[in-house]
């Protein structure tokens, strides 16, 4: 693997929940400024591949970035290197405005932060109508913009994102494939989980298909779309 080409680079990862194997042996990487998805059916290991990048779970193997290895930190140092983390659940905090929300994203060792609230409130103009409001009252869709924000306000390099279309209107599904379109255009490389094919097809650079632990496909979303046995097996319920 280029492993001086890319900003993360993971390497015969394995994760163990009890006596059950859910990562056998991942390779995987990520280059500045791409959009890679992982896509699988429920149950591949996606969710935990993202977890165990950010230490919220025990892994084995390796795990690099910009040439540091992430063995044994814990997740709030991990986010300090660069890396932000948008799980599907959001985790906003909902009795709180939205600007309270942006504010708690912010890190207090960056000292030349990219993004500032005029910066979030510019890309999600929605979110400075709203800046007052709780993010209970939020839609979906808000929910879902503001948990991005959130993690922009941190200054990350590369961000992982957790099924973020999961529920969405397809206005919504619209918006986050734009915002993160213009996120690459400013330097943010993004590793997704994702269930839409074909709305991935559309934005990754590259696609890398998971299943029972391992990649097993990973290129291009025009060689996906040639490889009809890769589709069948693993995409296709």
């Amino acid at each position: 693997m280029a492993e001086a080409a890319s900003l993360l680079v993971i390497d015969r990862l394995q994760v163990r929940h009890g006596k059950a194997q859910v990562l056998r042996g991942v390779q995987l990487q990520v280059r500045p400024g791409e959009i890679v998805c992982l896509l699988g059916r429920n149950g591949s290991g996606r969710t935990t591949l993202l977890k165990a990048i950010m230490g919220l779970v025990k892994w084995q193997g390796h795990i690099t970035y910009r040439g540091q290895s992430l063995s044994d930190l814990p997740t709030f140092e991990v986010a300090r290197l660069g890396l932000g983390y948008v799980p599907a659940s959001r985790d906003i905090f909902p009795q709180l405005s939205v600007e309270k929300n942006l504010n708690l994203g912010v890190k207090p060792t960056v000292t030349m932060p990219r993004w500032s609230l005029p910066d979030v409130y510019n890309m999600f103009p929605q979110l400075r109508q709203r800046r007052h409001t709780d993010a209970s009252r939020l839609s979906g869709g808000e929910q879902q913009m503001l948990a991005l924000s959130r993690t922009l306000m941190g200054n990350p390099e590369l961000i992982l994102m957790d099924e973020p279309t999961e529920g969405l209107a397809a206005y919504w599904v619209q918006q986050v494939a734009l915002h993160l379109q213009a996120l690459q255009a400013r330097g943010v490389s993004v590793l997704l989980a994702e269930h839409k094919v074909a709305w991935v097809l559309g934005m990754a650079q590259r696609c890398c298909v998971m299943g029972q632990g391992q990649v097993v496909f990973d290129g291009t979303p025009a060689q996906l779309q040639a490889d009809t046995a890769v589709r069948e097996e693993w995409l296709m319920l």
